[in-house]
């Protein structure tokens, strides 16, 4: 039983700041709470910055773990909690905070889902270009702790260029901020891209500001074809060198292509393999890019990119609806996969895909890779070429080849695998040469280690 569970008096202190309803403790339920393994004892839904904080006070003082989630979209990622007596829920913190349409500027709720606010966006015909996957259920401080990349980041930048504010409550229960309401706003900037990515280990995200884009007045999405990964390579240089600015970019390796499109087949993760070799009309790399504006523009694009095939409408929106669930769709037909998120200077994509095809051939598995071909952000899966799971070492030592491959300031880490795998070796990769920087960082605005505990670097 852990700490919180055994002591009764922890939910009726943690009521008065939130509220019973907005508390369960039932074990049953938790269950559907669990964290690669850490099932936490209380679920606590703060609605308030202020309630934030106070949780967090509480937690402090009786040196007690807290796990934050949204929408549960990310837990997967990074290492198992090493404890969790509170699972600090941030749904109840939704709320519109502020929009200016005229200034293009719009602040919400860390616990508001992506989904709802493009449907305010919508109202105005703006939005905030982020186009993950389980849009219904992605939260803003999930995706913002994160750091989540998507394929509109070719045109419009990552979160760090985007976010220009944000609010959070440190580990002892401190609230605070970081840039503000308009774009010029540099104050506390610095503070504000530290949250970016930390992975809730430095303080509980609870509302951010955005600068927000007009919606394109039409799109039409190319996909061109290619031999191999150095002709789809060259032909990325040469769309990023031309006079085109497309607002998405993303190369599809063969493998991909098989979980990028529906399948009428469940495929039962405990008995299905994939074929190998590829089947031939799956040995083609593609990209595949998206252009926005006039009818004149898009007329351009034809004439440039030649025999590339063009999608408009209904089947534009699949197309990238699919590569959304490429990772949902590897995880749910491949129980034992491992997924890698790359970054990297655009410059060493092509070899450092080739060594993510090498390091899969290695270990007896099949690499599905697609990403950001301009912007150097890449996901790598390997398959097992068995139903058996491969051992930890060969997860291991597929990690360590495709960092290999990397150049000196590319990363990778594990978005995905078995638990038991994690127990041996760094799904994070090689120590940060910044670490004490960070854990200085870390014991600042988390004195207590009670955040997120475990799961990150520090």
């Amino acid at each position: 039983m852990s700490a919180a569970a055994a002591d009764t008096s922890v939910f009726s202190e943690l009521a008065a700041i939130v509220g019973e309803a907005h508390l369960i403790e039932d074990v049953p339920t938790l269950l559907r709470y669990d964290i690669q393994g850490t099932q936490p004892a209380i679920r606590v839904s703060p609605g308030s910055a202020e309630e934030v904080a106070a949780v967090l006070r509480k937690a402090a003082e009786r040196r007690l773990a807290v796990a934050i989630a949204g929408g549960f979209t990310q837990q997967q990622v990074g290492d198992p909690p090493e404890r969790a007596e509170f699972l600090l829920d941030t749904s109840r913190l939704s709320a519109l905070i502020h929009y200016d349409p005229g200034d293009l500027t719009f602040g919400v709720g860390a616990g508001a889902t992506l989904a709802s606010v493009a449907a305010q966006l919508t109202q105005h015909h703006q939005f905030l270009p982020l186009d993950v996957a389980f849009a219904e259920r992605a939260t803003i401080g999930g995706l913002l702790a994160t750091n989540a990349s998507a394929p509109l980041r070719h045109g419009y930048g990552s979160l760090r260029d985007f976010c220009i504010g944000i609010h959070f409550v440190t580990g002892d229960g401190v609230v605070g901020k970081g840039g503000g309401r308009v774009v010029k706003n540099v104050a506390g900037f610095d503070l504000m891209k530290l949250m970016i990515g930390s992975f809730g280990t430095l303080a509980v995200i609870t509302g951010a500001s955005f600068k927000v884009f007009p919606g394109p007045r039409q799109t039409a999405t190319y996909v061109a074809r290619f031999a191999s990964l150095t002709e789809a390579a060259a032909f990325r240089d040469r769309i990023v060198r031309s006079a085109l600015t497309p607002i998405r970019l993303e190369i599809i390796s063969p493998r991909a292509t098989e979980y990028i499109v529906p399948h009428g087949d469940p495929r039962d993760p405990d008995h299905y393999h994939p074929p190998a070799p590829v089947p031939a009309h799956e040995t083609a790399w593609r990209l595949a890019l998206t252009a926005s504006g006039s009818d004149a523009v898009l007329a351009r694009y034809r004439r440039e990119l030649g025999d590339a095939r063009e999608l408009t409408g209904r089947e534009e929106d699949e197309f990238w609806s699919g590569l959304r669930d490429f990772h949902a769709n590897v995880a749910t037909r491949h129980r034992n996969a491992m997924l890698m998120q790359l970054n990297l200077p655009p410059a060493g994509l092509a070899h450092a895909l080739a060594g993510a095809e090498h390091a899969a051939v290695e270990q007896n598995c099949l690499c599905a890779t697609l990403g950001r071909a301009g912007a150097g952000s890449l996901l790598v899966a390997l398959i097992p070429l068995s139903v058996d799971p491969p051992s930890a070492m060969q997860y291991a030592n597929a990690a360590s080849a495709i960092r290999a491959a990397l150049p000196h300031d590319g990363s990778a880490y594990v978005l995905q695998c078995p638990i038991e795998a994690k127990e041996h070796f760094d799904v994070w990769g090689s120590t940060p040469t910044d670490r004490s920087m960070m854990l200085a960082v870390k014991r600042a605005m988390d004195a207590g280690d009670i955040l997120n505990r475990g799961r990150f670097l520090v």
